[in-house]
Formats: C-alpha cells, sequence, structure tokens
C-alpha cells in the first residue's frame, strides 16, 4: 500500500514549499476578495514560467506590494515601479508589474459594483467543478468557463488573464478541483466545494 506521500498529485513532490501550498491551499475554495486579488497577481506573474518560481518569491511580492492591497498598488507611479523592477525578490519585468498596477485598477472599478468573490465565481455558477482526473495528462490547460472568464476580465481592462492563467487562478483558488482522485486532498477539497 502506497504511503500518503506518494498518493499526493506528483506536480507537487520533492519541495517541501511546494508540497505545503499543495496540502493546504491549492484547490481550497478561497472567497476573500484580496486574497482572490494577490492569487490574480501572482498568476500573472507566472506567465511563461513554473509556479514553483513564484511561489519562492511571494513572500517578497507580499511586501513589495504591500500585503496586495489594491488601493496602495493602483496608485504606484514611476517611483514605485522603479523600486519594483531593482527588486531582486520579485519577478522583475516591466509588463508584469505594469499588468499588476493596471489590474489593481481595474479590481478596484469592479468592486464598485459587486465583489471579487462573486465576480470570479460566476463563471462556475459558485460552486467548486468537481473534476474526477486519474492522471496529469487528463488536466486541461484551459476550459470554456476560463475562456469565458479571460475573455470577460479583458473587457474589463485586465491584462496578464489569458484563458491558462485564468485556469491556473481557478484550480488554486479552488473554483475547480483538480487533485487526482488518487490524491487525499482530493477527498478534502470535494468536502469543502
Amino acid at each position: 500500500m502506497a504511503n500518503q506521500i506518494d498518493e499526493r498529485c506528483n506536480w507537487c513532490l520533492g519541495d517541501s514549499l511546494y508540497e505545503s501550498y499543495h496540502d493546504n491551499e491549492w484547490g481550497v475554495p478561497l472567497h476573500d476578495d484580496q486574497q482572490l486579488f494577490e492569487f490574480l497577481i501572482l498568476e500573472g506573474a507566472q506567465a511563461g514560467l513554473s509556479w514553483i518560481t513564484v511561489l519562492r518569491k511571494r513572500e517578497n511580492y507580499r511586501e513589495a506590494f504591500h500585503g496586495f492591497d489594491p488601493e496602495k498598488i493602483a496608485r504606484f507611479g514611476k517611483r514605485e515601479k522603479a523600486r519594483l523592477l531593482g527588486n531582486e525578490g520579485i519577478i522583475r519585468n516591466r509588463l508584469k508589474i505594469d499588468s499588476a498596477i493596471n489590474n489593481a485598477q481595474r479590481y478596484l472599478e469592479l468592486q464598485s459594483r459587486t465583489t471579487f468573490d462573486e465576480y470570479v465565481w460566476q463563471f462556475v455558477e459558485g460552486e467548486t467543478i468537481q473534476n474526477r482526473f486519474k492522471s496529469l495528462s487528463e488536466v486541461p490547460a484551459t476550459t470554456p468557463e476560463s475562456d469565458l472568464m479571460a475573455k470577460t476580465l479583458k473587457k474589463q481592462g485586465f491584462n496578464f488573464v489569458g484563458s491558462t492563467i485564468c485556469y491556473a487562478f481557478m484550480q488554486a483558488t479552488g473554483m475547480v478541483n483538480d487533485h487526482l482522485v488518487g490524491c487525499p486532498e482530493h477527498k478534502k477539497c470535494l468536502a469543502l466545494g
């Protein structure tokens, strides 16, 4: 009989930070607006990179982006951008930094009409999509729901929100349960969703 570590989704194995993220956050339904905003910014920062790269820089991001306070980020100007571009603790990509500032502004506009939680969860009708994948090869990079989320966010002026990024966001925030069925976390997230 395989032990619990062997049953985890194998994408996280071999790195304690990754395993802890998998076991405690990934796939757990998230409904806090500011935490959802944090994931949106971090998933955008991931574009073209691996998630572990971003995860290792997460605390630096939290510090550099004032705890992902959208009101503060939305006001970042040239001086703040220069500070971020010089910060070795984050991904120093001008387009991604500009995107974080833009997305904070769009987020605040959106919040004047609805909560971010209600807005993003509408794409899954307010409930976690419970997938039953047995291997990583079955897990899609995009879905019709992530396509719609990406299209709608782009219409609202958000950027770095393509369908692949949106699907990763949906996985991370528990809008979909993509833990493999043999993973102990699948059942936990099934009960939460």
